[in-house]
């Protein structure tokens, strides 16, 4: 096992990305599949968006995972003509989700299954992702029990959960911007005491100088703002990200 972790870490594939609709009952979904090509059984990774719904970043994200060697599919919450034109709307669709975790949920579940029918997918090896508003509904996988190895959340809104959880399996990790203002000291108390009395296996990481979003070039380079790009959380931050997942998906 340890030569596969090896080589999916390090090894560059050719891959091929293509977008992919599916469903939530009757909602329809603008998905996005990326993987390499002429490989079944991989692990694979659901890809949470942020508030904007999703956007080139994730397709990148996706894109950048198939060339190590997962499978990659980027989510689509609010649905396939739901796509905010400001932070007013995104603020608007992001609470509404945010506001029933039940729709939330479902709609990460709806892309776990549509993952999971991807003959490429190893459906017994699956992870989750996410991004600010992805990074909340990457730990609610977790907090809901789907049936994930490992969730990762970059600079999500932390604090516990909207109800208690007798325990977490899979692998955590929180990768957070140690100075993040929409995040304060006490919220991320009260997710690591959340996780440790759900006895979850997690890690949690803060990057020093690092505020919201911290993963997003599109954020601008403005700390003051609260949200902007920093290169050094970003490059750690992913590297933290490959060997979580080559311990959760993979196994060492």
């Amino acid at each position: 096992m340890r030569r596969v972790a090896a080589a999916l870490l390090l090894s560059a594939l050719a891959f091929a990305g293509e977008p992919v609709t599916y469903q939530d009952g009757e909602t329809r979904l603008a998905g996005y599949f990326a993987a390499p090509k002429g490989r079944n059984s991989l692990p694979a990774v659901v890809i949470i968006h942020q508030w904007m719904g999703p956007t080139d970043h994730e397709r990148r994200v996706a894109d950048e995972l198939a060339a190590v060697g997962y499978a990659a599919f980027v989510a689509d919450i609010y649905g396939e003509t739901v796509r905010p034109k400001d932070s007013k709307e995104a603020g608007a669709q992001a609470g509404k989700f945010l506001g029933d975790r039940a729709l939330y949920r479902q709609r990460i579940a709806a892309a776990l299954e549509a993952l999971k029918a991807r003959k490429e997918v190893n459906p017994l090896r699956l992870g989750v992702i996410g991004y600010c508003f992805g990074g909340t509904g990457a730990l609610e996988a977790a907090r809901a029990g789907m049936p994930v190895k490992g969730v990762v959340s970059f600079h999500g809104m932390l604090g516990a959960g909207p109800g208690p959880v007798p325990s977490i399996t899979a692998k955590v990790l929180a990768c957070h911007g140690a100075d993040d203002p929409y995040v304060p000291p006490k919220d991320v108390a009260a997710f690591q005491a959340e996780m440790k009395q759900a006895k979850a296996d997690y890690v949690f990481v803060a990057y020093a100088g690092a505020v919201h979003a911290f993963t997003q070039k599109e954020a601008g380079d403005d700390p003051s703002r609260g949200a902007a790009y920093h290169e050094k959380a970003m490059k750690r931050s992913w590297g933290h990200m490959l060997q979580f997942l080559s311990e959760a998906l993979v196994g060492k």
